[in-house]
């Protein structure tokens, strides 16, 4: 199977069936030259989050504290009440402030690149830190979240059993020039048409592609 293939016709079936789709908040929180701490912070808020609630949410606390120094001064409660109502808003607020304090003790007020220094901010762990080094420095990495986990698996393109498992095993199979794009096309995917209960497999442009594991029942 051609992983460029399915890539390209799930890229082209969501063009064509959201032509005014807005990008995704973690893309638009990237911008045209991505701020690494923008889409740290909007990253952080967005597990467990809508898209739409996380856009609001980000944005709303990155126009109050746009780096590390002015949000490291703000209070835990004042950052719940900008979030809200993304997921855990308490529990990203508290860690929102600590990644900030330690960005300044650590990184003079920097994101760094680094995987391992990633995972010691507060709230971080492997789909964040790979989304950061994607989005906001260009590195070459693999986020999987629910919907690459559950996707990758239905085409076959890897048997495992859960999303840590999923990411190592696509970097041994999945072409480096698509580590970067694979989330956010799975992402709009897997909520669009492959979705978790009954995908829509009668309007996918790949389904003779797909051999579908795990599927009982579609739409």
């Amino acid at each position: 199977m051609s992983y460029g293939a399915v890539l390209a016709a799930v890229a082209r079936h969501l063009a064509a069936a959201y032509p005014d789709a807005p990008p995704t908040a973690l893309a638009a929180a990237a911008g045209a030259r991505p701020d690494p701490f923008r889409v740290l912070v909007s990253t952080i808020i967005s597990t467990r989050t809508k898209d739409t609630v996380t856009a609001v949410a980000s944005g709303r606390l990155l126009d109050a504290a746009p780096d590390a120094r002015r949000l490291a001064r703000m209070t835990e409660a004042r950052i719940a009440r900008l979030i809200y109502p993304a997921g855990f808003y308490r529990t990203k607020a508290a860690n929102l402030r600590a990644t900030a304090r330690l960005l300044i003790e650590r990184h003079d007020g920097g994101v760094p690149p680094g995987m391992d220094d990633l995972l010691t901010l507060p709230g971080v762990g492997r789909k964040v830190a790979n989304l950061v080094r994607g989005l906001a420095f260009g590195l070459d990495a693999i986020c999987v979240d629910t919907h690459v986990h559950r996707i990758s698996n239905r085409l076959g393109w890897v048997a495992t059993r859960d999303p840590a498992g999923t990411e190592q095993a696509l970097m041994r199979k999945l072409p480096r020039r698509f580590w970067i794009v694979v989330n956010d096309l799975m992402v709009r995917w897997g909520q669009s048409v492959c979705t978790p209960l009954s995908p829509r497999c009668s309007g996918c442009p790949v389904v003779r592609l797909c051999p579908r594991r795990g599927v009982t029942r579609t739409r």
